[in-house]
């Protein structure tokens, strides 16, 4: 193959192959603890507060370790990169299924963030590295699938894991390993990616990713404590806010001297990449902040086991899957992309809208077509918001471009699980008060001291009722107020401009790459 001749069909999915599996895995890592957290969040005696705080220390590190990875993507070896990835999810896995204590999983969960975050934005990169934007469309379409695969999966076999004595909970982190092996072997084999030689060394700006790691943990811990530890408005509230910032202007004064910067601000100067960045911190918010709950929603609220509860989500992990895969296939087909991004986060408002109505006696029809409708929507926005910004910048810059997407996509993930979730701790503890008061139960006398998530089979059967009704209401309200941030991306992306889908992988600018064995 000389380096100007186009990838075949077959060598895309063969080089794509071990890329697919690795996403497998690094969505696995979340999905599969999502129904089974209420179970091992008992075990281990953790609260409302631990169960966010699980969620949000792997996005947490997932943000602060995208644009380091995208950028490093552009400076070394993409197949080393994905395999060390992988090695870190590995041992962090290894590490969480030994977990004594909620501070040792939530410790074991950033490390797995750091892991599956370079096997999500390096797939992106890489699948940009090989096939043009016109052609992008179809392999999206399959990134998309194996998602809703693992989106799926995950909570299937978690929910059969911990459904399971024999095996236990603990299985659900040792589960993905085999998985991330027979990824680093097949990524031996089939990945070969186009690279583009390069006239200097490469250096790689560690002041820039310090300070963009800094500013993103702290605005994370920040929206993770207060109004729990603290006051939304206080001192502490001040002093993180007012630290973010500087980290933020420290890091643009960074960005701005290094010679190989993590994030290149002239990204911003174009327009796709500006308004994608707003749209896909606000379509996070939604995407993780809402979605995480909903598993709370069907054990807590209905009663259901944890493979029930994930049973019960496939009308939006089908529809995601389906609206993924169909609107790929079409946008190769036709060259157009920016309808897809307004219906779907049109849909996705309207969906998350509707759920907020979603009580503990709501009819499971009218919730099955509430969560499709937010699957189409996340199904036709996600990959396709990437897949812009591809189109709009070099070949030199698509890992720094790609991975910024994800990290904006990802940190508005983390602020909606965090804010969200300290919201519906503080609603559902309101709901619970009330009820327990109107009837005369005491929340000792209930079983329900010291704030941990309940167990609702180890419950007096008369307080089970009171507390389903307060979940009910409480994760409602989550998504009724994730609504506001969906449509607000769709007022958003009506403003990106649509350019044609280039037929090549280089922009004119670009010279052609040489295809090494990397």
């Amino acid at each position: 193959m000389t380096p100007t001749t186009p990838m075949t069909h077959r060598q895309v999915l063969e080089a794509l192959s071990g890329l697919l599996l690795g996403l497998f895995v690094a969505v696995l890592s979340s999905t599969v603890v999502s129904n089974a957290l209420p179970t091992i969040l008992t075990d281990l005696h953790g609260g409302e507060s631990a169960y966010t705080w699980v969620i949000t220390a792997t996005l947490l590190s997932l943000t602060a370790s995208t644009p380091i990875w995208g950028k490093l993507s552009d400076l070394v070896s993409k197949k080393l990169l994905v395999q060390i990835a992988l090695v870190i999810y590995i041992a962090s896995s290894a590490l969480a299924g030994l977990s004594q204590n909620t501070g040792q999983l939530i410790g074991c969960r950033v490390l797995q963030g750091i892991g599956a975050g370079g096997v999500t934005a390096l797939a992106q990169i890489c699948l940009a590295a090989m096939v043009s934007p016109r052609e992008r469309g179809r392999y999206s379409g399959y990134f998309g699938a194996v998602f809703a695969l693992a989106t799926i999966g995950g909570p299937l076999i978690g929910g059969v894991i911990v459904d399971t004595d024999w095996l236990g909970w603990r299985w659900c982190f040792y589960v993905g390993i085999p998985f991330s092996l027979l990824a680093i072997a097949v990524l031996q084999r089939t990945l070969r990616l186009p690279v583009t030689p390069r006239a200097t060394k490469a250096r790689i700006d560690y002041l820039g990713a310090l300070l963009i790691t800094a500013a993103a943990s702290l605005l994370m811990i920040w929206v993770s404590l207060a109004g729990k530890n603290y006051d939304w408005a206080s001192w502490q509230t001040a002093a993180m806010l007012g630290g973010t910032a500087v980290l933020v202007v420290l890091f643009v004064a960074a960005e701005r001297r290094a010679a190989e910067p993590v994030v290149p601000l002239d990204l911003f100067r174009h327009r796709t990449v500006t308004l994608s960045a707003i749209a896909s911190v606000l379509v996070g918010v939604g995407m993780y902040g809402a979605t995480t709950f909903l598993s709370q929603y069907f054990q807590l609220a209905r009663e259901k086991s944890p493979t029930m509860a994930g049973l019960l989500t496939l009308p939006m992990i089908l529809g995601l899957a389906v609206s993924s895969t169909v609107a790929g296939k079409l946008i190769t087909r036709y060259g157009r992309w920016k309808g897809y991004l307004v219906a779907g986060t049109l849909l996705l408002a309207v969906g998350f809208g509707l759920l907020g109505t979603a009580r503990a006696d709501t009819a499971y029809g009218l919730l099955a077509l509430y969560m499709a409708l937010a699957g189409i929507g996340l199904g036709l926005t996600m990959q396709n918001l990437v897949l812009a910004v591809q189109n709009t910048v070099p070949r030199e810059e698509l890992g720094s471009a790609s991975s910024t997407v994800t990290f904006f996509r990802t940190m508005g993930g983390a602020i909606g699980v965090s804010a969200l979730g300290a919201l519906m701790s503080d609603r559902v503890a309101r709901y619970l008060a009330e009820n327990l008061a109107k009837a005369g139960v005491h929340p000792a006398a209930g079983g329900l001291g010291g704030g941990e998530i309940p167990d609702l089979h180890a419950l007096p059967a008369p307080v089970v009722p009171l507390v389903t009704d307060a979940f009910g209401r409480g994760v409602g309200m989550v998504f009724l107020l994730a609504a506001p941030f969906a449509l607000a991306a769709f007022v958003v992306v009506l403003f990106i401009r649509e350019a044609p889908l280039r037929g090549t992988v280089d922009t004119p600018a670009a010279r052609a790459p040489e295809l090494v064995k990397d």
